[in-house]
């Protein structure tokens, strides 16, 4: 079983380390003087310990969120890294679904919305392609488990994953950094950052990463015809300081990616099985999509995105007044040959004459486009700035974006809709030191919220209107608005100087959604209502031992009213929006760091979610179901199917939803002369059991995922540099992230192993 070698592993290194452990705590009697280091978060706005918010977060970064991305990986190299958050997507390196305590979306669209919240620089990165901005030059990453409404707003019913990069210095600081590893990878970035003059700071980052194709199309014999990317991106920030009260900060990034969408592959499953069969092989697939006519296209990918905002502070004695004004705009397209093989019909009469990997019953490819992505966003925000038992906070925040996305098949045709979005809001929170031991926060946000779709041109294949299959449509433009209030209430209780306790109640919603994808495929477009959620927490945070084990826990509860999923599938692989009547969920996080000696350390983290839709009405078509064809679908489907076709979802875990994580990480330090060290650095994460739909079925259902990855390497602290061999998924793991279910067992897995050497100077 996995979870036995998973645990033998992790077992193996705790051994191998504590064995050091004992020896030098043998050899020394000497009190320890090394603690943790202190970390301050921002989740509340105002900058504050993390062991004093009450609040469920948990950190990254530093070497840690480092090797995360050394192979030359996405965001989505968070999933598992923290207790109660994963990711995944069917987009390749856009278009990223974050989950946190098992609340997510699954829906594909690039109008998808998600109840997980991007903030990168204290902007909202609202739209999924926005969302996956790389990651470079970052100073820390919080994860906030829970509704965080009130003072981030709608959308934010599972949390928020905040980043947080360097900012200008006056002092000439800076790293440069080079790494090359397996199927031509190659990472470079670096930064720099100075005074230019005595009012004005810059920095300017910098990323480059690249991988070569080398994934085989074994249909037309083309070699290393796939699997690769050129992502470019930067930003450059400009520090005004003319005075002790007030400063400017401008912020303008960038970024070029070219490269593949996700690979889809065909019948990696078999029936009654979710074990990967002899279809599956890492470096080769079997692609015929052809959309245009003029070749088999790969799944290619391009995306643009130039964004700039603009923050202004000004201190005003006992209040700071704060000014965010942002713009984002993005543009790019995404191919996949969704059936994930190839269909030979040498008649042209719809018949296959052959299919591989295994049987595909007709041909399927698409391409999305994403024109003219424009999000503007303006907050301000008035906030005490005294050491007075009462803090308070006052905002009010706008947002507007519109974009259009035209969806190209193979056999219909194209469709283009047009969305538009706009919502605001004013906000408030405040907290109270009751006494030397209790304080208590509160805060309230009304919040409104208005959608529009408007269907523009229907460029039909003539193909699918001669069979009748495909019919002009005149579709009613679809408006919508909401305006909800959210609130919070939350006590921490330092029971000693090292230790606390925290309560918490949050209300928050999801906006109302609109989903036009499905007009591309002879559907009409679909609404959900707004969900709305309330949530229970207690949790403890601790400095154990001398600051060395830092201990924090929590413990949740929540439902959520008229839960928006995404049903998607059926024969027609639609892509409608549901309310279900409830979801309700359970579970706790354990977030741990322990400094055992001076030389060694290590993290872990834990968490469970128990996650149940509730709603004995609620069915959908599993994969490939097909009433008009008789066809009950491709898959082993447990759920009870009413009609012997649909299947009843009450009852089912959240799709995506892990019930467990755990990750662990561990550093250890040999004194190399007086100037430096060698090290060895090892992360693991664990994935338990996950439900990758709606409906439940044994091929679609993962368990025992996991990868690690090791870092090995040298550190000079005369000379700042540091040198290292490094490996992601060093155990080569084949773990499944996601399926197509509608015309074949069709899977899409994880990043191959990579190994590789990286060099990083650090200048002061």
């Amino acid at each position: 079983m996995r979870t036995h070698k998973i645990a033998t592993l992790a077992l193996a290194v705790s051994a191998a380390f504590s064995s050091s452990v004992l020896a030098q705590e043998a050899a020394s009697t000497e009190k320890k003087e090394a603690s943790l280091e202190q970390i301050t978060v921002t989740a509340q706005k105002r900058t504050q310990s993390i062991q004093e918010v009450p609040i469920s977060v948990a950190t990254l970064s530093g070497e840690k969120f480092e090797s995360l991305f050394s192979g030359g990986e996405d965001i989505l190299a968070l999933a598992v890294r923290v207790p109660g958050l994963y990711a995944e997507s069917s987009n390749g390196r856009v278009a990223p679904r974050f989950y946190i305590r098992g609340l997510g979306n699954t829906d594909f669209d690039l109008a998808a919305s998600q109840p997980v919240s991007i903030i990168m620089d204290e902007v909202v990165m609202e739209n999924v392609v926005l969302k996956s901005f790389p990651l470079f030059d970052v100073q820390q990453v919080e994860v906030l488990r829970g509704p965080q409404g009130t003072l981030f707003g709608r959308n934010t019913t599972a949390g928020i994953i905040k980043f947080d990069t360097v900012k200008p210095t006056q002092d000439v600081e800076g790293y440069a950094k080079a790494g090359f590893g397996s199927y031509g990878t190659m990472n470079f970035e670096g930064a720099i950052s100075g005074g230019l003059t005595d009012d004005l700071s810059a920095r300017l980052s910098l990323l480059s990463q690249e991988r070569d194709d080398y994934i085989d199309n074994a249909f037309t014999g083309e070699n290393d015809a796939i699997g690769g990317y050129d992502e470019k991106a930067y930003r450059l920030q400009l520090l005004w300081e003319p005075s002790a009260d007030f400063s400017a900060l401008l912020n303008v990034h960038g970024r070029e990616l070219e490269g593949t969408a996700s690979i889809f592959r065909a019948n990696v499953f078999t029936k009654g099985s979710n074990e990967l069969n002899a279809n599956y092989d890492r470096e080769t697939v079997y692609y015929d999509g052809d959309l245009q006519g003029d070749g088999i296209d790969n799944n290619p990918q391009e995306y643009d995105g130039f964004g700039a905002s603009l923050k202004l502070e000004y201190d005003m004695d006992e209040v700071t007044f704060t000014s965010i004004s942002a713009i984002e705009t993005a543009d790019g397209s995404s191919l996949g040959d969704v059936d994930g093989g190839y269909f030979i019909d040498t008649n042209s009469d719809g018949v296959a004459e052959e299919t591989g990997p295994g049987f595909i019953p007709f041909s399927a490819v698409t391409q999305d486009n994403l024109n003219d992505l424009e999000q503007y966003t303006q907050e301000f925000r008035f906030a005490s700035n005294t050491t007075d038992a009462l803090n308070w906070q006052l905002g009010a925040f706008y947002y507007d974006a519109s974009f259009n996305v035209t969806s190209i098949d193979g056999y219909y045709g194209a469709t283009t809709v047009f969305h538009e979005n706009q919502t605001w809001a004013v906000f408030g929170q405040t907290s109270y030191q009751v006494n030397e031991k209790l304080n208590v926060t509160g805060g309230i946000r009304y919040t409104h919220d208005s959608k529009s779709l408007v269907v523009g041109d229907q460029n039909l294949n003539g193909f699918a209107l001669v069979t009748g299959d495909a019919l002009i449509q005149d579709y009613d433009d679809i408006d919508v608005d909401d305006g909800q209030t959210s609130f919070e209430l939350s006590a921490n209780y330092r029971v000693t100087d090292d230790m606390s306790v925290f309560a918490r109640y949050a209300n928050g919603f999801r906006a109302q959604t609109i989903q036009g994808r499905d007009v591309a495929f002879e559907g009409s477009p679909s609404v959900a209502d707004a969900e709305t959620i309330n949530s229970f927490e207690v949790g403890i945070k601790s400095d154990l031992f001398d600051d060395s084990l830092r201990l924090n826990a929590a413990a949740f509860y929540y439902t959520v009213d008229d839960m928006q999923f995404s049903a998607i599938g059926g024969g027609n692989n639609f892509t409608a929006l549901v309310n279900a009547d409830k979801g309700e969920a359970y579970g706790f996080e354990v977030d741990a760091q322990w400094l055992a000696t001076d030389e060694l350390t290590f993290t872990a983290g834990y968490s469970y979610n128990h996650t149940e839709i509730k709603d004995d009405s609620l069915t959908v078509s599993p994969c490939g179901t097909s009433p008009a064809f008789g066809s009950t679908g491709n898959c082993t489907v447990t759920d009870p199917r009413p009609d012997g076709f649909v299947a009843s979802i009450d009852g089912n875990p959240f799709p995506q939803a892990p019930e467990s994580i755990f990750n662990f990480t561990a550093r250890y330090t040999i004194p190399m002369g007086d100037d430096g060290e060698f090290f060895v650095f090892t992360d693991w994460a664990f994935q338990g059991e996950t439900n990758i739909f709606l409906y439940e079925a044994v091929e679609f259902t993962t368990d025992d995922n996991f990868e690690g990855g090791l870092r090995i390497g040298y550190e000079n602290f005369a000379h700042n540099y540091t040198v290292a061999l490094f490996g992601r998924n060093i155990t080569d793991e084949d773990n499944v992230k996601g399926a197509i279910d509608f015309n074949n067992l069709t899977g899409i897995v994880n990043e191959p192993r990579v190994w590789g050497v990286e060099f990083k100077y650090t200048y002061y």
